[in-house]
């Protein structure tokens, strides 16, 4: 209740009178408010102890008489801090004198807090002796004063020699609480509120548990062990915990599980309620055998089953559909006022009639009924017919279980209503409501008190009811004059009483006016006449003919009075001979038909084999059996060794298993290629298996430099999934970690790469199903592949679009269509392409962030998209725009959007504005420093699809003369990149639109009349040198890539290149820091990979210690995040250190 002022001071008294009389322990809070004049308070004092805080507020009594309270343990706290608030007790000239607590000697937990109290006398704040009461560890705030008796040697609670305070903590060294000042004086350990004497039994209050007067640290446990056996057996004296008692059994309204006495089960188990022989229940707590049945939660409760007193409070249209055929609810229900109105905020209609129907069917409540406001139309509360208990486990205000007031209806209509287990029952200020009399009789458990105030009269119950009613007609009595025939009260009729209800007769008795049609309910000998036929003292609908009984058939009939008789042993005229043989005669019938049957299906079967086999010794088929005019798939599964693979550390681990970067060594050869490998877990399910070797048979179909590849599988014990190593992790984590040194050329590039590779997965009737940035690896700052096939499914040759049964799916990144119909096509995937570009414009941001995932199908049905990033131009967002059209046909095609940013990427500042951070030269000095032996190893394209070199060999003379020899890619420090082979997507486009010059010495191939070619895709025949030696060599100018330019010119302009040249003076850099000029198009002005592949060159501590020292750690940037796979599948938590 707390400080709310109630609506009547009358029953406000008597209310607390009806909860505290005879009261000892309050499991909860003592709340002393508004009270005023002159009321008999001599009801709270045989209260000995208060489990939560204690308030007194608001009143003008002069006496508040506590006088056996000796401890309160603060379990709730008033305000979140005090266990004791005394708070405001003043009306004009009079207020509050004396607070006697006479026997308090101990407070657990909490402060006090004694404020604008002018007229307090007693206790004296300033004479009393806190400390002595409150723990140790307890907090004394806010306390702001006449004289104590001469017995008193300090503080008092009131005026005489009984009110003295009591001291229990001015103790010998090592008490806690005493008697006395002396060392014997000390009590036991588990007392608290002091003792008379030094035993665990003589504690006035105790600390822990009350086992029976005994203070203890715990219950007894419901089993022990047996040292003599070595084994645990029942404890024939366990007992629950409740509050701070051990109970043999837990009191009325609480469940048993386990140790304690609870109110609501946790998860993983069940309330079981089971009536006794004597009529009582017992409740408890069971585990439940599989998964436990669905609940309903009610106000007060979340959806995990735990205590919310912050959430919902009342019943609305917005929540109503949550209690629909629910029975049974853990939780409350109240109607408020707002129930019934428009909600402001959302714009929600109220409750109507017809959604209050939806309590129909509801039996039981667990926690408390209020009902303050009602629809005008409904003159009673005919919704709850079927509500049979409340059980008041919560309370309305921590008073009342049912509560109803302020209505204007005319009867309650609870006619199932026969138990409030716990709190008060309130029926007021209800004007118009009549049958209310014997509402007391009508809630007949013992432990709830009912009280109604100003109901209207003249209205009695029905002549057939007895004990009260709920309302008019005999459907709502409380129990029957006579007898009860379902729901409603009837005379004495036909039927057959039991238990003073009708119970009806066998459906085989004839009914009789005036007389019982039978005596029982269930015999067929119990009816007092047959409706049929009676076959001895049995009624029967028809007399039994042939049928079998103790060795013999019995045949009957009937005579004129309807008794059955046996018929003559000579007797002919039985059709069982006939009978018999027309049964006889269908089944042979039914015989030969099915052989016949199994005659044709043969020589059908042995006709199409002849077929085949004809078909087969011929030279040449006429026609295909199988006309498709699908191509063979000629995708080859490489099968390794476990000797060829050697694991080097984990990348991540997760449900499934464990990542590993790892080598792998060819048999028989000397090549090492850098490797991810997936391992599954020890005794992994055969889906699981089946799931792995599925993306395995899709990944080992891709060849496209956009996508990653599949270098083959080992079949161990445990499965094992070979690909690329992706060394720079996923593409989301790259641009989060280096959004500051990221430019437009780069994002734009990335762009045209993943539409490359998604067109490539067009081409090849593949959907991926779940593009994301999380699911594009960065190869190197250039480079990017898209990976994750978990969820990629193949279009057969006549398939437009693909239906997923279920499971997880990324809602966020898909279409609305994938979302409300499970319809996935490759149209789908250009929606999920167009979050992919947003999460990149955005540096990682997540899309809907702000959104619960369940609402993002009516978001996007109403028209919103994600916004437009800060550094897109609308050209950029128009194309994610149309990516995002509910229409899947107006959405652009993966060739279209290729063609889209291949454009913009030629001209990146025009439509991205970004300014990013600059690196200098430095950067590219310590990639040379860096290697983690990667010179040993070879990439997984070069070996598997080797490439001619770059640069054609001339004759020793001329080619000393134009630069240093080159070197191939097996006794290479720094092998060449390899050429990556072209998608038939990708358009003949590059994804960048400046190229780096030729080094300065270096001579051109014969092939290419010019520096530049029409189509940048086109790979050079020319052969990259050494790294060391083409960094010292001089840069010549830029020119656009489709510029036809018959031979170099020093005097044109130079473009900013992509890699800074020693020889070179004055280099421009873009605003992003880097060169332009990167395109994974043409290797032979790419960056190379070989030190980049293990170490991120935006994180690299430019240290100028360390290259005056000339030395540079291995892993320049202090730690890598390597991603073969998508992190959010392979559970990769831990970021790799890069340290071994």
């Amino acid at each position: 209740m707390k400080l709310a002022l109630p609506s009547s001071l009358e029953n406000h008294y008597n209310t607390l009178k009806l909860l505290y009389t005879d009261c000892q322990v309050v499991h909860g809070n003592l709340e002393v408010t508004h009270l005023h004049g002159n009321p008999d308070l001599s009801f709270l004092q045989g209260i000995i102890e208060v489990q939560g805080y204690v308030l007194v507020a608001n009143v003008s009594v002069s006496l508040v008489p506590l006088d056996n309270l000796r401890i309160i343990r603060g379990s709730q706290l008033f305000d979140s801090q005090y266990a004791i608030a005394v708070l405001n007790n003043t009306q004009g000239n009079r207020g509050l004198r004396t607070l006697r607590l006479r026997s308090l000697t101990e407070i657990l937990q909490g402060g006090i807090n004694i404020w604008q109290n002018p007229y307090l006398c007693f206790p004296d704040p300033q004479r009393i002796d806190w400390r002595d009461i409150l723990d140790k560890q307890s907090n004394q705030s806010k306390i702001p004063i006449l004289h104590c008796s001469s017995a008193c040697a300090k503080g008092c609670w009131g005026e005489t020699s009984q009110d003295c305070q009591t001291l229990t903590g001015n103790c010998a060294s090592g008490c806690q609480r005493c008697k006395g000042p002396l060392t014997s004086d000390c009590c036991h350990k588990q007392c608290a509120a002091g003792c008379t004497g030094p035993k665990d039994s003589d504690c006035l209050a105790c600390r822990h548990f009350n086992d029976s007067g005994v203070c203890k640290e715990n219950c007894p446990e419901p089993t022990i062990y047996d040292p003599n056996n070595y084994q645990a057996k029942p404890n024939a004296n366990k007992k629950f915990y409740f509050g701070a008692f051990c109970v043999k059994t837990c009191p009325n309204n609480y469940l048993a599980m386990e140790v304690a006495c609870i109110l609501y089960c946790s998860q993983s188990n069940q309330e079981v309620i089971t009536i006794n022989p004597d009529g009582t229940e017992t409740q408890k707590c069971e585990k439940c055998e599989g998964n436990c049945p669905n609940v309903c939660y009610g106000l007060g409760m979340d959806n995990n089953g735990v205590i919310d007193n912050h959430g919902i409070t009342v019943v609305t249209s917005a929540n109503v559909k949550q209690f629909s055929n629910c029975k049974k609810i853990f939780g409350s229900l109240a109607f408020r006022a707002q129930s019934f109105e428009r909600d402001p905020v959302t714009n929600a209609s109220g409750l109507t009639v017809e959604q209050l129907q939806t309590f129909k069917n509801l039996e039981e409540i667990a926690g408390y009924l209020y009902i303050d406001a009602w629809p005008e139309e409904l003159s009673n509360l005919n919704v709850f017919e079927n509500l049979r208990v409340i059980r008041g486990r919560m309370l309305y205000m921590g008073v009342f279980s049912l509560a109803i007031q302020n209505l204007n209806i005319e009867s309650l209509g609870l006619r199932s209503l026969r138990s409030v287990s716990g709190g008060l029952v309130m029926v007021y200020n209800n004007s118009q409501l009549c049958y209310v009399d014997d509402l007391g009789n009508l809630v007949s458990h013992p432990h709830a008190l009912c009280y109604v105030f100003s109901e209207s009269e003249g209205h009695v119950c029905h002549s057939l009811c007895k004990g009260g009613c709920w309302g008019p007609g005999p459907r709502q009595c409380l129990s029957c004059m006579f007898l009860r025939r379902g729901t409603e009260c009837v005379e004495p009729v036909r039927e057959f009483e039991h238990n003073s209800a009708c119970t009806p007769c066998h459906e085989e008795c004839r009914p009789l006016n005036g007389t019982a049609s039978c005596k029982g309910p269930v015999r067929l000998q119990d009816c007092t006449e047959c409706r049929h036929f009676r076959d001895g003292k049995v009624c029967v609908e028809q007399c039994p003919s042939g049928v079998k009984e103790e060795h013999q058939t019995i045949w009957k009939y009937s005579n004129a009075t309807g008794h059955c008789l046996p018929c003559n042993t000579n007797c002919t005229l039985s059709p069982g001979t006939t009978i018999a043989a027309a049964v006889g005669g269908v089944v042979l019938f039914f015989i030969l038909l099915a052989l016949l049957v199994f005659y044709l299906r043969r020589q059908s079967k042995l006709k199409r084999k002849e077929t085949v086999r004809r078909y087969l010794q011929e030279q040449e088929l006429v026609e295909p059996l199988t006309p498709s005019g699908a191509s063979p798939n000629q995708a080859q599964m490489r099968i390794l060794k476990e000797t060829e693979l050697k694991k080097l550390r984990v990348l991540g681990a997760g449900a499934f298993g464990t990542v590993h970067k790892g080598v792998w060594t060819p048999e028989g050869e000397t090549v090492k290629i850098p490797v991810a490998i997936k391992v599954l877990r020890e005794n992994t399910s055969p889906k699981a298996n089946k799931e792995i070797l599925d993306e395995a048979y899709v990944m080992a179909g891709v060849t496209s430099p956009y996508v990653c590849r599949l270098l083959g599988i080992c079949l161990t014990s445990t499965v094992q999934l070979v690909t690329q190593l992706m060394p720079y992790g996923c593409l989301l984590d790259y641009v989060r970690e280096n959004k500051d040194c990221i430019g437009s050329q780069f994002l734009l590039n990335w762009c045209v790469q993943i539409a490359k590779g998604m067109s490539y997965l067009e081409d090849i009737r593949l959907v991926h199903r779940d593009l994301a940035a999380r699911n594009v690896l960065v190869k190197n700052p250039n480079h990017v592949k898209i990976t994750d096939f978990g969820l990629a499914r193949l279009l057969d040759i006549d398939e437009t679009e693909y239906h997923a049964d279920g499971g997880k799916v990324p809602i966020k990144w898909m279409a609305l269509e994938s979302i409300m119909h499970r319809r996935f096509t490759h149209q789908s995937d250009v929606w999920s392409y167009g979050v992919t570009v947003w999460e990149l414009m955005t540096f990682g941001s997540k899309p809907y962030d702000t959104i619960p995932a369940r609402k993002i199908p009516d978001v996007l049905e109403g028209g919103e998209r994600l916004p437009q990033p800060p550094i897109c131009t609308i050209d950029v967002y128009m194309i994610m725009v149309k990516c995002w059209m509910i229409d899947p046909d107006s959405r652009p095609k993966f060739k279209e959007l290729v063609q889209e940013f291949t454009a913009m990427a030629r001209d990146p500042p025009r439509y991205l504005v970004i300014k990013v951070c600059s690196l200098d030269s430095r950067f590219y000095r310590m990639l040379l420093e860096e290697g983690d032996n990667m010179g040993e190893m070879m990439d997984a394209e070069d070996y598997l699809v080797p490439q001619p070199n770059l640069f054609p060999r001339t004759n020793g003379d001329e080619h000393q003369a134009n630069g240093p020899s080159s070197t191939s890619a097996t006794n290479s420090a720094w092998p060449p990149y390899p050429v990556l082979a072209r998608s038939t997507s990708a358009g003949g486009q590059s994804d960048s639109v400046f190229l780096d010059a030729v080094p300065d010495g270096l001579a051109v191939s014969p092939l290419s009349p010019g520096r530049y070619c029409k189509d940048p895709t086109h790979p050079s025949e020319i052969e990259i040198y050494d790294l060391k030696t083409f960094f010292k060599l001089k840069s010549l100018p830029l020119e656009y890539v489709n510029q036809d330019v018959p031979d170099f010119k020093p005097g044109i302009s130079e473009r900013p290149t992509t890699l800074p040249r020693k020889g070179r003076k004055t280099d421009r850099l873009l605003p992003n820091g880097l060169s332009s000029g990167h395109s994974v198009e043409n290797p032979g002005y790419l960056v190379p990979v070989s030190s980049p592949a293990f170490d991120n060159p935006y994180y690299l501590d430019l240290d100028p210690t360390l290259e005056s020292n000339g030395r540079v750690p291995k892993q320049v940037n202090g730690f890598v995040t390597p991603t073969a796979e998508n992190p959010e599948y392979l559970g990769l938590t831990d970021t790799w250190s890069g340290h071994t």
